[in-house]
């Protein structure tokens, strides 16, 4: 099924480029016995303006892919409760430190900290050298059990220094050692996912939808075979959907089904990485999952779409990411089941509905799903229909006992002549 609109814009290798020098690393913080007590993903760039011998400059960097926490500056505090610290390292000497607090409702980053070397010359040229560090209050704030998720930018202005954040993604004292499926959405995400968005400063007036709601997309099957392999095995519908800003100043709606017949795909993997490509009528969408090795777990990380909006389109050619889910999670070996339409948020305005879902990655045998893990969302549609059964079976019971009673009371209204 074609989507509503005009032609479409392919750009594979560039978009596999940006994918992983924006993607972001998962940070864990461990107490003695291993257990996870801080997860935390997101992106992060910097802007600082710092002294030189002449006048002051401004470096604008972004966290890097080799960040790493420091387990030495880290801690999960002396109690479940007790205070939390993740600090990351990058570059010559760079720190950046989240304090999480909590009670027994919510957990919070009380202080957002940064430490850096102005003496790293690749970050900071002609510059006069020592280190500075600054810190500020920050308003991530979640449920206890339930992690926090914000993709919207969220800036920290500190003294000389402004860090923006995005994509983030994390969670103190989480259970089993893996985020929650449960989410604390912040507040920049929730105002974006109940407007229109347009990327003009005026406001759209009027929205434009299909004429008519789009058909299901077909099952696509799709493999991406490694050096030991099979290592990507899934089965999934797939749906495109872009709100998009027209020329005119209204609003744009771009509905897209993926025809598995006229699909391409390909990929690699490694060990603990595994990307799936999959091209249609020009449009790119790519997932990449990974190994969290702490869990032996594998879940689908990030997103990346590549395609040519309608003419209409203020800005035809477009691109979305998101490096930051935490979606069709499953145990290595076995396989992430999902009967139930999924979305998957890629930015605050486009997602990807999944129909009819089975994945499977790292670890598969013969070229065949392991044992299936059920999504949430089935386990909840199971639900209702055992309390309705349940419901009509006691009142056929029920109904039952009422024609006995009443029968033998009806008997015992004749006497033997």
């Amino acid at each position: 099924m074609a989507r509503i609109g005009g032609g479409r814009w392919l750009l594979l290798a560039p978009a596999l480029l940006v994918f992983l020098q924006m993607s972001s690393s998962a940070f864990e913080v461990k107490d003695h016995s291993g257990k996870v007590c801080i997860i935390a993903n997101l992106s992060a760039a910097f802007s600082v303006e710092y002294p030189t011998k002449i006048h002051p400059q401004v470096a604008r960097f972004k966290l890097p892919q080799n960040a790493s926490v420091l387990a030495n500056q880290s801690t999960c505090g002396a109690t479940n409760a007790g205070d939390l610290v993740l600090a990351i390292g990058f570059g010559v000497g760079h720190v950046l430190k989240m304090n999480f607090t909590s009670d027994s409702k919510q957990y919070r980053v009380a202080a957002l900290t940064f430490l850096y070397n102005l003496s790293d010359a690749a970050l900071f040229p002609n510059s006069t050298g020592g280190t500075k560090e600054t810190s500020h209050k920050t308003d991530i704030v979640a449920n206890m059990d339930t992690r926090y998720r914000c993709f919207s930018d969220n800036q920290m202005n500190m003294l000389n220094v402004t860090i923006t954040f995005s994509n983030v993604t994390l969670q103190a004292h989480p259970v089993n050692n893996t985020l929650s499926v449960n989410e604390t959405v912040c507040k920049a995400d929730l105002v974006h996912s109940t407007t229109a968005v347009t990327t003009t400063s005026q406001a759209p007036t009027t929205s434009q939808a299909p004429t008519s709601p789009p058909q299901k997309p077909t099952t696509g099957k799709y493999n991406v075979t490694g050096t030991n392999g099979t290592c990507v095995l899934a089965y999934m519908g797939l749906q495109l959907n872009i709100t998009y800003s027209r020329k005119d100043g209204k609003i744009g709606l771009d509905v897209l089904n993926f025809d598995p017949v006229n699909t391409t795909f390909s990929g690699n993997c490694d060990n603990s990485s595994a990307f799936l490509n999959l091209t249609f009528e020009k449009t790119s969408l790519m997932f990449h999952f990974l190994l969290n090795t702490s869990t032996d777990k594998f879940f689908l990380q990030g997103v990346i779409l590549n395609t040519t909006l309608p003419s209409e389109a203020k800005e035809p050619k477009f691109q979305a990411i998101n490096n930051s889910l935490n979606a069709l999670r499953a145990t290595v070996g076995n396989s992430y089941k999902c009967n139930a339409e999924e979305k998957l948020w890629v930015t605050d305005h486009v997602f990807v509905n999944l129909f009819d879902v089975q994945v499977q990655v790292f670890k598969i045998d013969g070229n065949k799903f392991g044992a299936v893990e059920e999504c949430q969302l089935d386990e909840e549609n199971m639900v209702i229909p055992i309390i309705v059964g349940g419901a009509l079976a006691g009142l056929v019971l029920i109904v039952l006992i009422a024609y006995l009673i009443g029968r033998k009371r009806s008997h015992a209204g004749y006497q033997t002549i």
